[in-house]
């Protein structure tokens, strides 16, 4: 099958790119930079907010994956939730439909829901709701916080935990998460490509148990080195206005929204992913051994 891949150089997108190619796909990528890529990929140039660059990339494609979305907003550079999640889906799905394609596999995210309290899973929501009225034979992945080397989560939380005297615990921890291995996902991906009986489905993927926000500092603070990790309360309503103050600032690692998902919880009953695509889920505390590199 010739796969149609948006967000191949990304960390989700590289792995569902290696599997691909392993399963026997043919791999096209939408890219801005084909030296990102393994030279077995084709790269083509195009823009998701441009409907006919796509047309023309998917030319000949069986099939799209399509992972491109962002966790923070540029709006100077024109990356706004509302442009990348749901305008540059109803183009890759419009696209799509234009070229013949029928198989739509889509990235949302857990909390992807109407009336979400943050734009991001709103229009990720959005972004769902074309697709499931798109006519295609669609499958939609909602992963929880993925976790894997290179990722943004763990690795990072890792890092100030290997240099930090004391860490910071938002209001009381206990928030649910639902990590999930990169592995597990892109293995996903690829295995609803042969699984026809996936159409027309929306998945809720995470690990195999949920895991407060506490107890995963404090799995990674093990994996590091620390027997014991001292942490801090920082109450959410001290929090929230420095957030808001700092967040525009790119050296400011969370966002108003990223805050108010965590606070929320992002975890999930995952037995239906695992059991349709026949998957044993890696466990996140014997999946974070990376961080100890």
């Amino acid at each position: 099958m010739k796969v149609f891949l948006t967000g191949a150089s990304g960390f989700v997108g590289q792995e569902i790119g290696k599997r691909l190619a392993a399963a026997g796909h043919e791999v096209r990528c939408l890219i801005h930079n084909s030296a990102q890529l393994p030279t077995q990929f084709q790269a083509v140039q195009g823009d998701i907010l441009d409907k006919n660059s796509l047309v023309s990339a998917m030319q000949g494609c069986d099939a799209v994956v399509h992972l491109v979305g962002i966790i923070r907003e540029a709006p100077q550079k024109g990356a706004t939730f509302q442009r990348i999640h749901v305008e540059g889906t109803k183009n890759m799905v419009d696209a799509a439909r234009e070229v013949g394609i029928s198989r739509f596999l889509q990235m949302s995210a857990l909390g992807a829901r109407p009336g979400a309290t943050s734009p991001y899973h709103q229009t990720k929501w959005d972004a769902e709701e074309y697709v499931r009225g798109s006519g295609l034979e669609w499958t939609v992945f909602r992963p929880s916080v993925i976790f894997g080397p290179g990722d943004g989560f763990v690795s990072l939380l890792a890092d100030v935990l290997k240099r930090a005297p004391l860490f910071p615990i938002f209001g009381h921890g206990q928030f649910p998460l639902s990590p999930v291995a990169l592995i597990d996902v892109a293995e996903g991906f690829v295995r609803a490509l042969a699984k026809p009986e996936t159409v027309g489905q929306a998945y809720e993927v995470g690990g195999p148990e949920a895991i407060s926000y506490r107890d995963v500092i404090a799995c990674i603070g093990q994996v590091v080195g620390k027997k014991r990790v001292r942490t801090f309360t920082a109450p959410i309503p001290l929090v929230r206005p420095v957030v808001s103050l700092l967040e525009g600032f790119s050296f400011f690692p969370i966002t108003s929204a990223m805050l108010t998902m965590l606070v929320e919880g992002n975890a999930c009953d995952s037995a239906r992913f695992a059991a349709d695509f026949e998957l044993t889920l890696t466990p996140f505390r014997t999946g974070i051994s990376y961080v100890n590199g």
